[in-house]
């Protein structure tokens, strides 16, 4: 049977979850269902019903290095070879579908969930993604890069409204996605919680329509985070395919409803069922079975693939006097509860059961050419303070058979999950007390920084090095280990900018959003092209990273294809360069920042080896998002080209007259502290002129709606409701404290609207049922309770008659 003769209730069916993870197929048409998985650093396979958090068992996987540090590798190949052993794996463990890569723009270092997103710029967010998009996807698995769009906190995460500027969104926010989507052709993408000025994500005609299938030519599936789906009606209509977790048939029925009610038409319901079955057909597994685990050899393999991957991605940020490498005989005293308890990936969904991990003191302990001098734990994980380990480890580092000290030191796991944005750029201040400590010994202080995102750094002028090794995955220890006796030369370059202090950041102070409306009022100056344009100090800069080597640039050349530059290695030691190149755009054009990344190559070299470099313009290089007429523009005139080793160091220039579609336009004088970058100062008159319109965050809500989270009910009047949100505050923190990691169960529901609970019930709950439960939070607890309890019995006698339906009894 075809698709299209199915019954109107049957293509309904399809296009909402059968379980936590599969959708639903049919089986007079043959259309199977398929498996989704978290997986944007390794598989989460669960076992059993699953939950969306990362909080239930699941089956050993590899954990790769997170995103935000594979990043910091500047090579797209090495991400596809880690694609492939991911996406060999969820065939393995029977996925058919990977939801990663996350790609969302690092607006502000304090989002909680940064540590899975590639960078603060679009170039390398999108061709990072792309690889490893193309390694999962060559094992026919569908890969499914994700949060689509403009999903930058967590904070209030299902109830947010990010407002942007169409030209920001368009060329910073979105651009990552589109070189993900052209050059790799996922076969699904996973849509954001949030609104995007004031429609939800799943539900964006100019999203998922006009740019995504109409400009940028997707033709795959669109599935919701799960429970990110508001009206199932709306997402069909505006190319929403698939929404998760199952929602029972509550969606079912509001689609056939519209169906018959002539509100929502049959072609668009056929439309997004034939790519739910495009995503069956192309993704089906034969001969795994759904128990079945990883071999060991594949295990053994892909633990050597993470390694790999981390001994590529770990940043040297400082390397006093060349003590590292070390040398060999060296006598090592290490310190730090990480050094032996190991932190390498983040907290939620993404989370991995890994086959295999490793620790730093042992690895210490077992590498040739070290001599473990003793150990000390230094602090306490939770951030305690506890003078005895403080003292313990200046004890150790003091003796004199301690040629240096190792600490290990970075965010806990409480600082970095999904459903929670940090609350400080610093690290537990147990740890900076620890290295002041140290710093009274003498002795020189290599530090191992453990973060998924950039931390504050006090004590950096007391220390001799310091080596970012990110969130390295399962390997990271060895591949740290590595880096530091020399046997691998870190070659890592930062993917986003590290401030001094936050309050530098351009967003510090209106960011988290802690009412609806998340507004983006320092437009395009977003990580360095806020630092750049602005003239503000950085702590390291975008693509900042040392090396063993010595590299120099020279004989820089720009043709109509591309930039060519000769890249030199100076001195004994192989390495690898990662080679950038910036632009400017032409005087008195539009507005932006003062330079933009448009391409990159990383090179290998071996001692005093020199290379030509090439790197292509593309349709990316020079263009600008001409909101007016709604098209891509670009400036003729003469540009400047800038190639170096990060933003700040760009010692090569080279002008360009580019012959663009139009001459240059001035930018509005009335855009005022934009033209400088000084968005700090921006008013409100000025963010109206970037905008377009005037932009006014709305207060406090006085009546509760579906769509105001849980948390915001502390200020409801009816006692129930704002008992119940007080409770799980306290609750939360209450657990946080205790246990060192967040409550994620509480925190989603802090998070969630009331009208997720009609998505994440499995049928238990309607929409009816979320109204009634509106007027709870409104000081209506009677009524609301009585709402509640007659529309469960409503809602299951209807949940019977579809379930009739659909096996056609």
């Amino acid at each position: 049977m075809e698709l299209e003769e199915l019954s109107v209730v049957e293509k309904a069916a399809m296009l909402s979850g059968g379980s936590e993870w599969d959708s639903r197929g049919n089986a007079r048409a043959d259309i199977p269902s398929f498996v989704m998985s978290d997986g944007p650093h390794g598989v989460r396979r669960q076992l059993g019903e699953g939950d969306h958090l990362g909080i239930g068992a699941s089956k050993p996987a590899t954990c790769f290095p997170t995103a935000g540090t594979v990043a910091n590798s500047w090579d797209p190949a090495l991400a596809e070879e880690m694609g492939e052993a991911l996406g060999s794996e969820a065939h393995d463990l029977d996925v058919n579908v990977l939801l990663g890569p996350g790609l969302n723009i690092k607006r502000n270092p304090l989002c909680g969930r940064n540590f899975e997103y590639y960078s603060e710029d679009p170039i390398v967010a999108g061709r990072m993604a792309a690889g490893l998009i193309r390694g999962i996807q060559s094992n026919g698995i569908s890969a499914c890069p994700k949060h689509f769009a403009v999903n930058s906190q967590e904070l209030r995460r299902q109830a947010s409204n990010s407002v942007v500027d169409e030209r920001t969104m368009r060329e910073l926010y979105l651009t990552g996605f589109e070189i993900a989507v052209r050059e790799a052709k996922p076969l699904t993408i996973m849509t954001s919680y949030n609104e995007i000025n004031g429609v939800y994500a799943h539900e964006n005609k100019h999203l998922l329509q006009e740019i995504l299938r109409d400009e940028w030519g997707f033709d795959g599936m669109v599935v919701s985070d799960w429970g990110g789906s508001n009206s199932a009606v709306a997402a069909v209509k505006a190319g929403g395919s698939l929404e998760m977790p199952s929602p029972g048939f509550t969606s079912v029925r509001e689609l056939e409803g519209a169906v018959k009610a002539g509100t929502l038409s049959e072609a668009d319901l056929n439309a997004r069922a034939a790519e739910v079955a495009k995503i069956a057909a192309a993704t089906k597994l034969v001969g795994v079975g759904r128990n079945d685990l990883l071999k060991d050899e594949v295990a053994a393999a892909h633990h050597e693939v993470a390694r790999k991957v981390a001994e590529s991605s770990s940043v040297l940020l400082k390397n006093d006097n060349a003590t590292l490498p070390f040398k060999a005989g060296t006598r090592v005293a290490v310190i730090g509860d990480m050094a032996a308890t190991a932190r390498y990936q983040g907290s939620g969904s993404s989370k991995v059961n890994a086959t295999k991990e490793e620790n730093i003191l042992e690895e210490v302990k077992n590498v040739e050419g070290l001599v473990l001098a003793g150990y000390e734990q230094g602090y306490d994980r939770q951030g305690k303070a506890d003078r005895v380990l403080v003292e313990d480890a200046v004890a150790l580092a003091g003796k004199d058979n301690v040629d240096v000290v190792l600490a290990v030191v970075g965010l806990d796991e409480r600082s970095e999950s999904e459903g929670l944005d940090r609350s400080t750029m610093a690290i537990p201040q147990v740890q900076n007390d620890l290295v002041e400590a140290l710093k009274g010994t003498g002795k020189p202080i290599v530090i191992v920084l453990v973060a998924g995102s950039p931390v504050e750094l006090p004590w950096i002028d007391d220390v001799a090095a310091v080596l970012y090794v990110g969130l390295s995955g399962q390997a990271g220890a060895s591949a740290t280990v590595r880096a530091l006796t020399g046997e691998v030369n870190p070659s890592g370059h930062l993917a986003e900018t590290w401030p001094v202090r936050y309050e530098d950041c351009p967003s510090s102070g209106w960011y988290p959003a802690i009412g609806r409306d998340a507004i983006y009022r320092e437009g395009p100056f977003v990580g360095y092209r806020y630092y750049e344009t602005a003239g503000v100090p950085v702590r390291f800069p975008f693509g900042y990273g040392l090396s063993y080597s010595k590299f120099t640039y020279s004989a820089a050349t720009a043709g109509e294809k591309g930039v060519d530059v000769m890249v030199g290695n100076d001195s004994d030691v192989a390495g690898s360069a990662v080679v950038q190149l910036y632009v400017r755009g032409p005087q008195g054009g539009v507005l932006r920042p003062d330079r933009e990344l448009k391409g990159f190559a990383k090179v290998s070299l071996a001692a005093h080896e020199s290379k030509s470099v090439h790197i292509d313009f593309d349709r990316y290089t020079f263009r600008h998002f001409d909101v007016a007429c709604n098209e891509w523009k670009t400036e003729s005139g003469e540009w400047t080209l800038m190639v170096g080793d990060n933003a700040e160091h760009l010692p090569l220039s080279i002008p360009l007259t580019v012959a663009g579609d139009i001459e240059p336009v001035a930018a509005d004088v009335a855009l005022g502290h934009y033209l400088i970058g000084h968005v700090k100062e921006v008013t409100d008159a000025e963010m109206a002129i970037l905008f377009g319109h005037e932009v006014v965050a709305p207060g406090k809500p006085v009546t509760f709606d579906v769509n105001d989270p849980i948390m915001s009910w502390v200020d409801s009047k009816g006692f129930v409701a704002r008992t119940v949100a007080k409770m799980l505050t306290k609750q939360e923190a209450k657990i946080r404290q205790k246990t060192g990691a967040p409550d994620l169960n509480t925190l989603f529901i802090l998070n969630m609207p009331p009208r997720a609970m009609s998505k994440m019930t499995q049928g238990m709950v309607d929409s009816a049922m979320v109204d009634a439960i509106v007027k709870i939070a409104n000081g209506h607890t009677f009524r609301g309770l009585g709402g509640v309890i007659a529309g469960f019995f409503r809602n299951q006698s209807a949940n019977r008659r579809t379930a009739r339906e659909l096996n056609n009894d």
